[in-house]
């Protein structure tokens, strides 16, 4: 009712609304709302790809209801996750959306879905989100509720106040704007009456349009340009090394290759082995707290995979459990005599913050400092990258993501979880022996005193190339085995040995299944 009669006051008064010939719309919203089918409805036509997520905006043009309407879909955001944990890309597309209609939208559309509950989370998640353009932007959206045809006999105005508090705060900061779309209706009544809302809205804002900080724009598009050349001089650099390597003499074929996963929870650590492994050996319904072996034919190798129990995303090592240590530690040891490669799994669809890098070292250095040497960063979810590269991910994420790849010899590897193809594992694999190929000779991790009991017999050092231990857990642990005869002689040239837990350095300044 309030709605109805703010919209008459609006009529009646002098001027009205008038009708915008020329319209320009930016769509917002979180993932799988129906941003893109919102904005084939408003066309009137498929014009927006409904299958798969955006990673860029993307634009579409063309006439309706006796305008000329142009549309833009920013990059959703992952339902219910803050906007710290959204890639610094995808923050970076939706501030861009604004420019990619210029001067400026008449009116940034918030795509709800009526479907699922909107809690406190979505809440914070929206006004995060949609504040990235700033606290102005609220005068100029209206709420675009999907899929109206769910509600049946029940009104927009009846689910809003049964939805409750955080619903309803969205809605009033709006300015209580609202409309609800069917999208699977064909009849352009409904289209209208939201065109006709915007002209009201822009009414009430004296005729102004949304306009962004034109200075910050232009920076922002600069550091745009600038990610896309440092990601061509990465790959570049990338490919003149692997180049180098196959001219001198080449990686030799690793038959019998072994592998370990290491990661946060939900990074996509057991998908990972899934894909690695081509079948569905690894369970990615819920999160490991032991190691997980698994082994396989690939590409013309025997494929070792082992799973190491996740960790806390952005916990400290000192808040991780003892267990989930002596697993970490461990899971080096189940494939003896080491594994080949140790995978750093990092999820390309989240953020990589100071705390993410922070976390990595602290875990990954439980195997050592050298560890670093036989790592590769495994980015999962590389489906949701769509047209951007690897490169300009790295380099769009920002410092604390850079380190982690520099420290990993600028070896890094991307794989879609959607792709079947064996060509992604290929690849992988290949990198995996030219890595072995440039570490040229045996290298081992180090414990301290109380760790140094316990791997078998076969897993010892020598000049291989792959990650050997001489030392392990205490043999409480793992009492069957017994002490390595190299750990002796490493403990008698009274080498030292680096703590359990690395000290912090100074670093730069600066969520999948399994």
């Amino acid at each position: 009712m309030k709605a109805q009669k703010h919209r008459q006051t609006l009529r009646s008064s002098a001027g009205g609304a008038p009708h915008i010939s020329d319209m320009r719309i930016v769509l917002m919203g979180s993932r799988k709302v129906g941003k893109s089918s919102s904005g084939n409805t408003i066309l009137g036509r498929e014009e927006f790809d409904t299958s798969g997520e955006t990673a860029e905006c993307v634009k579409r043009e063309g006439e309706t209801a006796g305008r000329h309407i142009t549309v833009v879909e920013a990059p959703g955001w992952i339902h219910n996750s803050s906007v710290v944990y959204t890639p610094e890309r995808d923050k970076q597309e939706i501030v861009l959306s604004v420019s990619l209609c210029p001067p400026g939208p008449h009116a940034v559309l918030l795509v709800i879905d009526v479907i699922w509950p909107f809690t406190e989370t979505d809440r914070r998640a929206v006004q995060g989100h949609l504040e990235l353009l700033g606290e102005r932007v609220w005068s100029h959206t209206i709420v675009l509720f999907t899929w109206g045809d769910r509600l049946g006999n029940t009104t927009i105005e009846q689910h809003i106040e049964r939805e409750g508090k955080a619903l309803q705060w969205v809605v009033e900061k709006c300015g209580n704007r609202y409309h609800v779309v069917e999208n699977n209706k064909s009849d352009g009544g409904q289209v209208t009456e939201l065109l006709e809302k915007i002209e009201e809205m822009v009414a009430r804002n004296r005729g102004h349009h949304f306009d962004f900080n034109g200075k910050t724009m232009k920076e922002l598009m600069m550091m745009k340009k600038e990610d896309e050349r440092r990601a061509e001089e990465r790959k570049r650099k990338v490919q003149k090394h692997r180049e180098t390597l196959r001219s001198s003499g080449g990686a030799p074929h690793i038959s019998d290759m072994r592998i370990v996963l290491m990661g946060y929870r939900w990074a996509g650590k057991s998908s990972a082995g899934n894909i690695i492994l081509g079948r569905e050996e690894f369970d990615t319904s819920g999160e490991t707290a032991e190691c997980v072996k698994r082994e396989g034919e690939t590409a013309g190798r025997h494929i070792t995979v082992v799973e190491a129990p996740g960790w806390i995303r952005n916990f400290s090592v000192a808040l991780t459990s003892e267990r989930a240590k002596k697993e970490i530690v461990l899971s080096v040891s189940l494939c003896p005599p080491g594994p080949h490669a140790v995978l750093l799994v990092i999820n390309v669809n989240g953020s990589f913050t100071e705390t993410d890098r922070r976390a990595a070292q602290e875990h990954l250095e439980l195997l050592g400092e050298r560890v670093w040497s036989n790592t590769i960063v495994l980015f999962t979810g590389g489906d949701g990258l769509r047209n951007t590269t690897i490169e300009q991910h790295i380099e769009r994420e920002g410092k604390d993501l850079q380190w982690v790849v520099e420290k990993c010899g600028n070896r890094y590897h991307v794989v879609g979880n959607k792709k079947s193809d064996g060509g992604q594992v290929t690849e992988l694999l290949e990198k995996i022996e030219e890595m072995v190929a440039g570490n040229s000779g045996g290298w081992s991790m180090d414990y301290p005193p109380k760790f140094r009991e316990g791997l078998p017999d076969d897993f010892s050092g020598g000049d291989t190339g792959y990650y050997s231990a001489q030392s392990g857990l205490e043999s409480e642990l793992i009492k069957p085995f017994k002490q390595l005869s190299a750990a002796a002689s490493v403990q008698s040239s009274g080498q030292q040995k680096p703590p359990l837990r690395p000290a912090h350095r100074k670093a730069p300044c600066a969520e999948g299944n399994g």
